[in-house]
């Protein structure tokens, strides 16, 4: 009688896939920003509707984790995952603003390259959460994080050289400034898919 009444249990891995696939339109349309010379305040409008219906999936993952007696894993850790992914968009969102706001004609190549690391990225987060579903999966699940941890080095490394060449090179001190912004930006969204890497490894050790 007393499970009858009981409300169903949520399935958080849903949430956390839908999630992961906005990630990846994110970076998407950030790379086609910085790469395919297309209408960036046009790009960077579909990039904040993304970021809002990113933010809409955590919501309501947060509110059925409030309503929820069951979970699958700690509450902790759902919602710890869920706003380590919504941080990856947000930045995403936050370069996509700048890029608009700071009038950019002219692309540097380290910021297509940056882009295109967290292309990679969103993909290899959304193969590790799809792979929570099953924690017989753990090693397959730590190969992506590893993954994401190599795109994060890459990341940093370009990031690197990328203000290397840009005050060795740009004259302009304007520019100087908001491309400095930019890619440490770029970099910072690198960061944090290794924050949502970290947060996998954690739920996966403490499923072991």
């Amino acid at each position: 009688m007393f499970r009858s009444i009981l409300p169903k249990e949520t399935n958080f891995f849903e949430y956390f896939e839908q999630h992961s696939r906005y990630g990846i339109e994110a970076c998407k349309e950030l790379f086609a920003m910085l790469s395919a010379g297309g209408d960036m305040p046009v790009r960077a409008a579909r990039i904040k509707e993304i970021e809002r219906e990113a933010d809409s999936v955590t919501h309501a993952c947060t509110d059925a984790l409030h309503k929820t007696f069951i979970t699958p894993i700690d509450r902790s850790e759902i919602l710890g995952l869920m706003q380590r992914m919504d941080d990856v968009v947000d930045s995403i969102e936050s370069i996509a603003s700048r890029l608009v706001m700071y009038e950019i004609q002219e692309v540097r190549p380290e910021a297509t390259a940056l882009a295109d690391v967290l292309v990679r990225a969103s993909k290899e987060i959304e193969l590790a959460v799809t792979g929570l579903r099953n924690m017989k999966n753990a090693d397959t699940i730590k190969q992506h994080c590893i993954v994401l941890f190599d795109l994060e080095n890459e990341g940093d490394i370009l990031m690197r050289s990328a203000l290397a060449d840009l005050f060795k090179h740009e004259t302009d001190a304007i520019k100087v400034i908001k491309w400095k912004e930019l890619f440490e930006r770029l970099e910072k969204a690198t960061d944090r898919c290794e924050s949502v890497a970290n947060t996998i490894q954690g739920i996966v050790i403490e499923s072991s």
